[in-house]
């Protein structure tokens, strides 16, 4: 899909890293830590136009600091955790 790497940690993929750029996983409860930070989205070209997931560019700062990058990382994990519930959720028949 996009030529990288994916991070994951209990079998859910959390991060990317795609032409040397990390990338963190986002949704609705925590992508705003990233829009603070002026972070972009991934994008990548599909079907000629361009198209985003939800993967925002790592902080800078997480690179230098242990403690900042475990915080970064427990937000992104946990938004995975968030959207294989939703999966879940979904593949559940009613009754």
């Amino acid at each position: 899909m996009f030529g990288g790497y994916g991070i994951y940690y209990e079998g859910l993929m959390f991060g990317l890293v795609a032409d040397d750029v990390l990338y963190l996983k986002g949704d609705d409860e925590n992508a705003y830590f990233f829009e603070d930070e002026g972070l972009g989205k991934f994008e990548y070209a599909k079907k000629g136009k361009i198209a985003y997931i939800a993967y925002y560019q790592a902080p800078d700062i997480i690179m230098d600091d242990r403690e900042e990058a475990a915080l970064w990382a427990r937000r992104s994990w946990l938004a995975a955790v968030r959207a294989d519930e939703k999966k879940r959720s979904k593949r559940k028949p009613a009754g």
